[in-house]
This record gives C-alpha cells, sequence and structure tokens, in this order.
C-alpha cells in the first residue's frame, strides 16, 4: 500500500500544481479543448486545488501500513480514479473531445484503479510490499 499512496501522492500533487498553476494549458493536452476565461479557468484552478489535497492525504497516509486509515483514503482513491477514468471515457465518446493526453491519463487512471482494489481486497499482503 505504501508504493501506491507515494506514487499517487507525487502523480496527482504534479496534477493539481499544474491545474493551479496552468489550467488553460493542462486542459488543452487533456481535452484538445480550451477553458472559457473567467469561469473555467476558476473551476480548473478549484479542482487543482482538490487534487493537490488528495495528494496531501496519500502522502500522510503512506506509512500508516495496512489499517482503517489507509483503507479509507485507498478506498476514496479508488472511487476517484475509477470515475476520472470513466468522465474521461464519456467526454470522449459523447462531447467527442480529445487531446494527446487524454488516453494516457485513461489508462494511469485505470491501473491506478486497479491497484487500489487490489490492495483493499488483500491489505495485509499488500502492507508494504505493493
Amino acid at each position: 500500500m505504501r508504493k501506491l499512496l507515494v506514487i499517487t501522492a507525487l502523480l496527482e500533487a504534479g496534477t493539481g500544481v499544474a491545474l493551479l498553476v496552468a489550467p488553460v494549458l493542462l486542459v488543452g493536452i487533456l481535452l484538445g479543448a480550451s477553458l472559457d476565461p473567467a469561469s473555467g479557468v476558476a473551476v480548473g484552478r478549484v479542482a487543482g486545488a482538490a487534487i493537490l489535497a488528495l495528494s496531501v492525504a496519500c502522502w500522510g497516509a503512506r506509512d500508516a501500513g495496512p489499517g482503517r486509515a489507509s483503507a479509507g483514503i485507498v478506498a476514496a482513491m479508488l472511487l476517484y480514479n475509477i470515475m476520472v477514468a470513466a468522465l474521461l471515457i464519456h467526454v470522449r465518446f459523447g462531447p467527442g473531445l480529445t487531446g494527446p493526453g487524454l488516453w494516457p491519463v485513461v489508462l494511469v487512471h485505470a491501473m491506478l484503479g486497479g491497484w487500489c482494489g487490489v490492495c483493499l481486497r488483500h491489505p495485509v499482503a499488500s502492507g508494504g510490499k505493493s
């Protein structure tokens, strides 16, 4: 579980900071679309703050070992990763938005979601080794 939490913390920290600093650029890479100059940038930055908070929670739990608190954070990240992958797939096949970063991001979130599921299913076996 520790490796999962460290990798998740680092990836999401990068994403959160990127959304806070340059939401227009990140959305362009991800969806090949632009943001409305005022409201879209504001919402992108709020999302960046939320993702950065997830990163901090994962980083803080990295040494907690298997237990209820770690399992709660991993369960939240499982939900987050599944929902992000599903929403991005919907954006591609619904409105038809796509950028060069879309499929790599979908793949990363699907893989992290699977890893979260494995850690939750086998918490003792994944307790410092996954």
